[in-house]
C-alpha cells in the first residue's frame, strides 16, 4: 500500500512542478527587463553594433595600411609573337619561374584627397631554357603619390559625414530602447486594465447575487415588480458573461506582456499599480533645445544636407579627370641575390594623365544639374520634417503637462464613483432607489474605473515619449546616456 502511495506521489509531482507560480511586477521591472531580454532591445543593439563597425572601418582608412602583395610562384611555360630587326615576326618560346613580393606602407592624404605610399620590393626570374640562370631585380625604397588634381576629396567629405553618421545612430539606439520601454508600458497597462476588468466583473457578480438574493424575498412580499426582478436576473447573468470575455482577454494580455519582456509561462504575473512621477510642468522651449542637442532627428537633418552637398561636389569633379602619379626610388638588377643591393641606379616615374569631354552632349552638366535638383529636394524636406518635429513635439509636451491634471481628475472621479455605487446599492436594499438608478451607478463606476486606468496609461506613455525625443531623464533631470563600449562588446 505504502508502495503504491509512492508512486502515485512521484506521478503527481511534475504536475505540482508545472503549477503556475506568482510573481509581483513592478513598471519599473517590466521596463527594465524589455531593455534586456526583449527582441526588439536585441534588434537595437544590432543595429548599434552594425554602426559601431562602420564607424570602425571609416577611422582605419585614415590610419596608414601595410599591405604585402606577392606571387609565389609564377611559372610560364608558353609562346610570344616577337618582331625582328626586318620587321617580320616570329613566336618565341617562353619557360620561366618567376617569384615576386612587395611591401608597402600606404596613407591617405587627409588635406588633398591622394594617397602616398613607401615600399619596397624584390622580384626573381629563372630561365629554364637555353641559357639558364637566375635574375634578381629589387626596388629597396619606392616613394609614391596618387593625386586627384581636380577630382573630389572623398576624405575630407567622409570625414565630415562619418562621424555625424556614428552620432546619430548612437542617439536613435537610446531613443529606440526608450521606444522599447513604451512597449513594456503599453503591455503592462493593458494587462492593468485586463485585471481590473475581471476585479470590476468578480465585483459586479458578487453584488448582482446578493442584489438578487434580495429581490426574491422583495418580490414575495410585493414590494418590487416582476420587471424589476427580472432586470436583476438580467444584471447578474450579463455580470458572469463579462467575466468570462475579461478572462480570456486578461490571459491573452498577460501571454503578450511574458512574451514580450522574456517571463517564464508557468508565472502567474500580479501587476504593482505605478506610483506618480516625480516631474514637474516640462517647458516647451527648454525640451525643444534638449531634442535639437541629443535627439538623432537632428543629426540626421545635418548628415542629409553634407551628403546632398557631397554629391554636388562629385558630380562636379566628374566633369574633367586631371591625375598626378608620381614615384621616386632607387633599382638595382643582378644574377645572384648578394649583389641585387649593389650599384643601385634611379628609379623616377612622373605621369600626369587627363580625361576632358570635348562633345558628351551635356551627360555631365546635367548629372551636375539633377545633383543640385536632388540638393534642393533634400533640403525643402529637411524643412519640412523640422517643421513637423518641432510641430509634434509641442503638442506632445501639451499633452504631458495636461495628462497630469486628467490623471488627478480621473483618480477623484473614480473615487467618487465607487463610493456612489456602494451607497446606492446600500440604497436599493431598503427600496429607495430604483433598478435603473442602481445600473447607472454601476455603469458609471466601471467607466470610471477605466478612464483612470487610461489616464495612469497615457500619463506614463507620454513622459517616456518625451524621453525619446528628448534623450532626457525629466524626473531625474539628467541626460540619458548608454555605456557604448559595454554593449557593444557584451
Amino acid at each position: 500500500m505504502r508502495k503504491i502511495i509512492l508512486i502515485i506521489a512521484l506521478s503527481l509531482f511534475p504536475i505540482w512542478a508545472l503549477a503556475e507560480s506568482e510573481r509581483l511586477l513592478s513598471l519599473d521591472e517590466a521596463i527594465f527587463l524589455a531593455r534586456t531580454k526583449s527582441v526588439d532591445a536585441a534588434v537595437a543593439v544590432n543595429e548599434l553594433r552594425s554602426a559601431y563597425w562602420q564607424n570602425r572601418s571609416y577611422r582605419a582608412n585614415l590610419l596608414p595600411e601595410v599591405t604585402f602583395d606577392a606571387i609565389l610562384p609564377s611559372y610560364n611555360k608558353s609562346y610570344t609573337a616577337y618582331q625582328q630587326n626586318d620587321g617580320s615576326y616570329t613566336f618565341v618560346r617562353n619557360n620561366n619561374l618567376g617569384l615576386k613580393g612587395t611591401l608597402s606602407l600606404t596613407q591617405n592624404i587627409w588635406l588633398t584627397g591622394g594617397t602616398l605610399s613607401i615600399s619596397t620590393s624584390l622580384d626573381f626570374l629563372r630561365q629554364l631554357d637555353g641559357n639558364t640562370g637566375n635574375r634578381f631585380m629589387s626596388i629597396p625604397v619606392a616613394l609614391t603619390l596618387n593625386q586627384p588634381i581636380f577630382g573630389t576629396n572623398t576624405v575630407k567629405w567622409d570625414r565630415k559625414i562619418e562621424p555625424l553618421r556614428y552620432a546619430e545612430a548612437k542617439a536613435r539606439f537610446i531613443s529606440d530602447t526608450e521606444e522599447v520601454m513604451m512597449l513594456a508600458i503599453q503591455y503592462f497597462f493593458n494587462l492593468l486594465s485586463a485585471r481590473e476588468n475581471v476585479a470590476i466583473a468578480k465585483q459586479n457578480i458578487s453584488n448582482a447575487e446578493k442584489l438578487y438574493e434580495v429581490a426574491l424575498a422583495k418580490r414575495k412580499m410585493g414590494q418590487i415588480s416582476e420587471n424589476d426582478l427580472l432586470q436583476i436576473e438580467l444584471n447578474m447573468l450579463t455580470a458572469r458573461s463579462a467575466l468570462t470575455v475579461n478572462e480570456s482577454s486578461m490571459k491573452n494580455c498577460m501571454f503578450q506582456l511574458r512574451s514580450f519582456l522574456g517571463i517564464d509561462e508557468q508565472e502567474e504575473i500580479e501587476l504593482q499599480v505605478p506610483h506618480d512621477l516625480m516631474v514637474s510642468e516640462v517647458d516647451f522651449n527648454d525640451a525643444l533645445a534638449k531634442a535639437l542637442e541629443n535627439n538623432a532627428h537632428a543629426k540626421n537633418i545635418q548628415r542629409r544636407r553634407l551628403e546632398a552637398d557631397y554629391n554636388v561636389a562629385k558630380a562636379k569633379g566628374d566633369m574633367r579627370q586631371i591625375n598626378l602619379f608620381a614615384q621616386v626610388g632607387y633599382t638595382g638588377t643582378s644574377n645572384s641575390f648578394t649583389d641585387v643591393y649593389r650599384g643601385l641606379k634611379d628609379n623616377q616615374i612622373v605621369e600626369v594623365g587627363l580625361s576632358i569631354p570635348i562633345l558628351d552632349w551635356g551627360k555631365r552638366r546635367g548629372k551636375v544639374k539633377v545633383a543640385e535638383s536632388n540638393r534642393e529636394v533634400v533640403e525643402s524636406k529637411l524643412k519640412k520634417e523640422s517643421i513637423d518635429f518641432n510641430q509634434n513635439l509641442f503638442i506632445l509636451v501639451e499633452r504631458f503637462n495636461n495628462q497630469r491634471e486628467q490623471l488627478r481628475l480621473a483618480k477623484r472621479a473614480d473615487e467618487i464613483a465607487q463610493r456612489r455605487y456602494d451607497s446606492n446599492v446600500k440604497t436599493f436594499m431598503i427600496g429607495k432607489i430604483s433598478t435603473l438608478d442602481l445600473n447607472d451607478s454601476q455603469e458609471n463606476k466601471d467607466d470610471a474605473r477605466q478612464e483612470y486606468i487610461s489616464a495612469m496609461f497615457y500619463y506614463w506613455f507620454y513622459y517616456y515619449q518625451l524621453r525619446s525625443l528628448t534623450l532626457w531623464d525629466f524626473e531625474n533631470d539628467c541626460d540619458i546616456n548608454a555605456d557604448f563600449d559595454k554593449i557593444i562588446n557584451n
